[in-house]
């Protein structure tokens, strides 16, 4: 990695249903991001949501993280979309750019796309801590972390 010494990347990450209007800073030109990035449709895991005991949980409850995490098909788009990313944040440093979008997408957006954002933001805060800047929004999170309207 060539990265300029100072120069750091700025990861949004953001959960979201797709019952809602798209949270409009996904494709924003506004304020240093680009307008692009990778929005990840969730849909097609396992859903948590549908099981009436996680009805009132996200994606950072106990609960919830082990149901996903013990089904394959998670692991293997996780594994797929992870490596997506790592490949364009290690572009982006190598290139000097400044931000990078991701959004993940499901149903209510409490569950799964809450995980995997939460799964992802750590992983790469992790992989790359002095040349990244990670930021969470959970759009269908209230202020407290909880769903909102349920």
């Amino acid at each position: 990695m060539n990265n300029q010494i100072g120069h750091r990347l700025t990861i949004e990450i953001t959960s979201f249903s797709y019952k809602r209007p798209l949270p409009p800073h996904l494709f924003s030109t506004d304020a240093g991001r680009h307008g692009g990035g990778f929005v990840f449709d969730c849909r097609c895991l396992p859903n948590p949501g549908r099981e009436e005991r996680f009805k009132s949980q996200t994606g950072r409850d106990v609960g919830v993280i082990s149901y996903l995490e013990s089904a394959p098909e998670v692991s293997l788009f996780r594994e797929h979309a992870f490596s997506l990313v790592v490949s364009a944040v290690t572009n982006y440093l190598d290139r000097g750019f400044s931000f990078l979008s991701v959004g993940f997408g499901c149903t209510g957006g409490q569950h799964r796309s809450v995980f995997l954002t939460e799964v992802l933001a750590r992983s790469i805060q992790s992989r790359f801590p002095e040349h990244v800047e990670v930021r969470v929004h959970h759009s269908n999170l209230d202020e407290e972390g909880r769903p909102k309207g349920v």
